[in-house]
């Protein structure tokens, strides 16, 4: 079992050191330290160690926000409890390069994690025994993303530097639709209703794909470096993209929204851009995350912190510390208040926040 231990609690941001410790005084000057509590954790800030031994390069909740996974440069998939002690409940340990990305896949027999590898490779693994499930070959480069449907026939998307995405069917061998690019591709979303794909890549823009008839139906465009995550909103309505920009932007995925004309270089269907978390030198793609009811969002950055904004304000709330290299990717619980982070350092940290 991995070694746990607490560090510092997370401060706010600046002018919000308080909003989780509170500092009185008692007695004869004594400072004492109290917090409220605002979630299920044994502890406000947990410290999640021991488990890898290279770089921390995704990490997300399960569906239900009972378990944790977190891929590494180590090859290797760690599996953990958010509750009871936060156990980590082992590794999984078929991919023979780096571990670059990672998802979930709610289907009728279970949860099962999908991991993503430069070995070129997308395993599916079932999540209660850590038995693998299945190996997907198809890709001739790095896999840098993976999605899955969150309803219906269990599907899953890979993004690949060899220009490709292809959708695989969980019970399947060999991938049931391939998507050709023609550059390296580094991120990939479903739609709500798993009828559209969104990709990101090199090319700096976000291509909404027609799985039926596999046409762009439109392209958001706003970023001026590469693609590094996309993540759908719980309500379907927004995606939230990050990029090695130094930005994260939120975009209208509404069917109606307005569209944007030909030659224009913006897109009309930016709902907000939001600063403040460095991107580095690394050209790490580094992972953001929407909260459970979509009024904050957060990410990583290359200043070892994770920063979450409120999404109606554009405005930082927390800048939270603790991580000693890049954060890599940030999750948000589905259920309450808290938020996981990956590291280079090769940990991860568990933490609650203020409830929105």
């Amino acid at each position: 079992m991995a070694d746990k231990r607490k560090v510092p609690p997370m401060a706010g941001a600046a002018g919000d050191a308080t909003s989780v410790v509170k500092r009185v005084r008692q007695g004869e000057g004594a400072l004492t330290q109290t917090q409220r509590r605002t979630s299920a954790l044994s502890s406000a800030v947990i410290s999640l160690q021991g488990a890898h031994t290279a770089e921390v390069l995704d990490v997300k909740f399960s569906p239900c926000g009972e378990k944790i996974a977190a891929a590494s440069a180590d090859h290797s998939v760690s599996l953990w409890e958010t509750y009871k002690g936060n156990r980590n409940l082992g590794l999984l340990t078929s991919h023979s390069r780096a571990v670059t990305c990672v998802a979930w896949a709610p289907t009728a027999e279970g949860d099962v994690v999908v991991s993503g590898s430069a070995d070129n490779t997308v395993i599916a693994w079932n999540a209660k025994t850590g038995q693998k499930l299945r190996r997907f070959r198809g890709h001739k480069g790095i896999v840098n993303g993976v999605a899955c449907t969150r309803t219906g026939r269990p599907l899953i998307a890979s993004a690949s530097d060899d220009g490709r995405v292809l959708v695989w069917d969980l019970d399947e061998r060999h991938f049931v639709d391939a998507l050709d690019f023609g550059y390296p591709v580094t991120a990939v979303a479903f739609s709500e209703d798993a009828t559209q794909l969104f990709v990101g890549g090199v090319d700096n823009a976000i291509h909404a794909m027609d799985l039926t008839t596999k046409q762009r139906q439109y392209s958001l465009r706003g970023h001026l470096d590469s693609i590094a995550s996309l993540a759908l909103s719980r309500s379907g309505t927004h995606l939230l993209s990050s990029a090695l920009d130094d930005a994260v932007r939120i975009w209208d995925v509404r069917p109606f929204a307005p569209e944007a004309r030909p030659g224009d270089t913006g897109s009309p269907r930016l709902y907000r851009t939001l600063t403040g978390q460095p991107s580095g030198f690394e050209n790490i793609l580094i992972k953001a995350a929407w909260s459970m009811d979509g009024e904050r969002v957060a990410s990583g950055g290359a200043d070892r912190t994770c920063t979450i904004w409120d999404v109606e304000k554009g405005a930082i709330l927390y800048k939270l510390p603790g991580h000693r290299g890049t954060c890599t990717a940030v999750d948000m619980h589905p259920l309450e208040p808290i938020v996981v982070s990956a590291s280079t350092d090769r940990t991860l940290l568990l933490g609650e926040i203020e409830p929105e």
